[in-house]
């Protein structure tokens, strides 16, 4: 009997051993100044990205910047951006609104706090963000404001380049990193748009502990489930690349011609601009992959390949400046950065300098709640091997079949008929004068005579309606839209553009 316990006993040793070591790599001993020259690295290679690409930002959808044509960057070229186009560091800012929530309320700080911090901020917002901060206003929080049935841009890229704060604060941990996305992420995203936050967080977690970016690209993507779009992008570009190990360009015309569509995006449907986070995602790794740890390619490559092209070196930058550290960037790059370090990022009061040490704050708190220690000079780290999410895709089921323009102003009742299962319909509504008061449209939605619902259109545009009207899973068949404006105002306009459909 004494030897059936022991035997019992070894069995479930065996079993949690292999649960643990399921979950949990092995331990990395780092010292402080290694720690915080990464999070350095990471910061920095970001704001390098984003102002590196600042001019090429959508101005090249469905085409790559050709290798003659110039890319400027000069001594203290962050710095003047920051002060002739502040809004260009959205990637920075609305990373810095969920840390300093993190600074005040704490790591555990509630996912209303993060929604709250960046719906009332001053700052403009577009795509994902902003449809989540007009439902986080008319009171539909959190994971609902991102929702895809409720935010028709659940696919875009938006917290794909807002996770970077996550994977710096979880160094070596991918999973304790998918964890907080898991509650930030859906406050504007959802499906493969919250999977793009994931994975770039996952890829700056690896960066700590790793300097081979085909590893990290690799890894981090186990975090993804299989069955998802998003992983099957990214694995493809994974493939193309050992296909075609020399020739970024020959994988970049591999993933327009299979992930260029876009679905979700009333904007991007039907036309060569494309937000969706797969498709940038891919051009990330793209950069990551072909640019074998050179900063330079990296970021050239990134930025070349188009659509959100400055977000997208951004997170590149991002991710091989925590791998490499802020001292191995090289100096031609720092020499555009050195001067803006000391300057809060507009709607903040943080700077680099400053967000430099918070973060390495954060990621000590992290080490700790993940079973590391602390010591005077060194961290060591139980690192993770990443865990797979649940899955969860957005517009599924949906084919996008008709764009159809729709210009129709000073309209206190419109109409229109469509077959299919669903639509989205974009707009905005508008002073005439700027000299004017904002003005609040109330407006209702009626499908077949039936009141769908009532929507503010604010002419504010800080405070706007991303789209006018959208619904989707209606049953296959011929359905009539109605929109009737309950207060019309002869100062200001309720305008519409085009509609699409679905079946």
């Amino acid at each position: 009997m004494k030897l059936h316990k022991n035997l019992f006993s070894l069995i479930v040793f065996l079993v949690f051993a292999a649960i643990s070591y399921a979950q949990n790599g092995k331990q990395i001993k780092m010292s402080k100044s290694e720690l915080k020259n990464k999070i350095k690295g990471g910061w920095a290679g970001q704001t390098i990205g984003v102002s590196y690409g600042s001019y090429t930002e959508f101005r090249y959808n469905g085409t790559f910047i050709q290798d003659y044509q110039p890319i400027p960057w000069r001594e203290g070229y962050v710095k003047e951006l920051m002060y002739s186009w502040p809004d260009l560091f959205d990637d920075i800012y609305m990373d810095l609104t969920f840390v300093n929530v993190l600074e005040k309320q704490g790591i555990d700080a509630p996912v209303d706090s993060f929604a709250n911090a960046f719906a009332y901020a001053g700052y403009n917002l577009w795509h994902a963000n902003q449809a989540a901060r007009y439902n986080i206003i008319q009171g539909i929080k959190p994971p609902l404001s991102g929702h895809w049935l409720n935010n028709p841009h659940a696919d875009d890229i938006d917290y794909q380049i807002e996770a970077d704060f996550v994977g710096l604060m979880n160094p070596g941990m991918p999973n304790s990193a998918s964890t907080v996305s898991d509650k930030i992420g859906h406050i504007m995203n959802y499906g493969d748009g919250w999977y793009g936050g994931v994975y770039v967080g996952a890829m700056y977690s690896l960066a700590f502990v790793s300097n081979n970016t085909d590893y990290i690209v690799s890894e981090a993507l186990k975090t993804i489930p299989a069955q998802s779009r998003f992983y099957q992008c990214i694995n493809d570009v994974i493939k193309w690349h050992k296909k075609y190990p020399d020739d970024w360009k020959q994988t970049w015309f591999e993933i327009q011609r299979k992930w260029s569509e876009d679905v979700g995006c009333p904007e991007g449907v039907f036309v060569p601009l494309d937000i969706d986070a797969k498709i940038n995602a891919a051009y990330i790794v793209l950069a990551l992959l072909y640019g074998r740890g050179d900063f330079t390619r990296t970021l050239d490559i990134a930025t070349r390949a188009g659509q959100d092209s400055d977000c997208n070196p951004s997170s590149a930058g991002g991710v091989l400046g925590t791998m490499i550290g802020y001292d191995k960037i090289p100096e031609y790059w720092k020499k555009g950065l050195r001067s803006a370090e000391d300057i809060d990022f507009k709607y903040t009061d943080l700077s680099l300098n400053k967000v430099y040490d918070i973060s390495t704050k954060h990621a000590l708190k992290m080490i700790e709640r993940n079973g590391g220690e602390v010591e005077d000079e060194h961290v060591i780290i139980h690192t993770q091997k990443p865990q797979t999410l649940r899955l969860e895709q957005a517009f599924e089921g949906l084919v996008p079949v008709l764009k159809q323009p729709f210009w129709r102003n000073n309209f206190t009742k419109i109409e229109f008929e469509l077959e299919g299962t669903g639509f989205a319909l974009r707009g905005e509504a508008i002073r005439k004068s700027e000299n004017s008061p904002h003005y609040v449209f109330d407006a209702t939605l009626y499908i077949d005579g039936i009141e769908v619902e009532k929507a503010k259109q604010y002419t504010d545009y800080r405070l706007r309606r991303c789209d006018l009207f959208w619904k989707y899973n209606l049953p296959q068949g011929n359905h009539k839209v109605t929109i009737v404006v309950e207060n019309p105002h002869s100062d200001y306009e309720l305008r519409t553009y085009d509609y699409v459909v679905y079946q």
